[in-house]
């Protein structure tokens, strides 16, 4: 009787092989077109690329420009708001579901629920919600209040805000989940030391269990403003920039100016712009990790 034929072990270089393809395309349409955006910021690009080298001129013309330091301010006004109400809105429902209460899987979910849907159908939502003739001030003056006005969504000047509603009451769900996380990973004899002693439960939380959640704050903080600086969708479908362009954030500059304007050098500039931003937010974390694990 013969025997079975041997197995012949897998040939290194077969992985390397069978990667390659993928690796290339993804260098290709990720690293190449950033450098392509990268030079285009440079060039004397308008309506159609043009790979005439100006050095500079675009960045100059793009900080002189009032919508870019008005895309700014919003950026910096939703970004801290965002965050920051974000973070304590979710940090808060994490708690009270830590307390181990009746039906806590139904009401991560309800929580959860919001960050399935895109941040298109989100502002699509809202701008029903908030459209003064079909949302709230609609129903309310039904209901008897004539006098009532809530119309953030057309007010040049409360418009801004409305987005902070919007993708807070996206996100904060997903910051539960963190924080929630992070709560489940506390040894308990910690707080149980800390009852033996005396302490309150929310002196419990304010002194030991919130500062031992200071990388989930971290992580946290880093995804937020990530999706801060990316809002380009929810401010599309919700404001659409308006009015007129009072809501506008550096990604809707940038589509305008490239896609709608006939400016494709300024839009490169301020995409490149955001890419450094994002950049400046990534990579010290990225290096704090890789860091941590060495």
């Amino acid at each position: 009787m013969s025997s079975p034929p041997a197995i012949r072990p897998p040939q290194p270089w077969l992985p390397k092989l069978v990667l390659a393809p993928s690796f290339l395309l993804s260098f290709l349409f990720i690293y190449g077109l950033i450098a392509w955006n990268g030079y285009l910021s440079v060039s004397a690009s308008r309506l159609l690329p043009n790979y005439e080298f100006i050095g500079l001129q675009q960045y100059t013309t793009l900080f002189e420009s009032e919508r870019w330091w008005v895309a700014l301010r919003n950026l910096g006004l939703f970004g801290v708001l965002f965050i920051g109400v974000g973070m304590a809105l979710g940090l808060f429902l994490a708690i009270l579901l830590d307390q181990k209460i009746r039906a806590e899987g139904l009401l991560r979910t309800i929580y959860l629920y919001p960050m399935a849907l895109s941040f298109i159908v989100t502002g699509t939502a809202w701008k029903w919600i908030l459209n003064p003739g079909l949302g709230i001030e609609h129903l309310v003056r039904q209901w008897g209040f004539e006098d009532f006005t809530f119309d953030w969504l057309v007010n040049s000047d409360m418009a801004i805000y409305t987005i902070v509603i919007a993708g807070v009451w996206q996100s904060a769900g997903f910051v539960m989940a963190l924080f929630l996380a992070g709560l489940r990973g506390i040894d308990d004899s910690i707080i149980k030391a800390a009852q033996v002693d005396g302490a309150s439960l929310p002196r419990i939380y304010l002194r030991i269990i919130i500062p031992s959640l200071r990388p989930v704050f971290f992580s946290t903080l880093l995804v937020l403003a990530h999706i801060a600086i990316k809002s380009f969708d929810l401010v599309i479908a919700l404001t659409n920039g308006g009015p007129g362009y009072s809501t506008d954030v550096p990604a809707t500059f940038m589509y305008a100016m490239a896609f709608s304007r006939g400016q494709i050098g300024l839009g490169a500039a301020s995409a490149t712009i955001m890419l450094a931003t994002i950049a400046a937010i990534v990579v010290p974390y990225l290096y704090s990790e890789l860091r941590t694990k060495r």
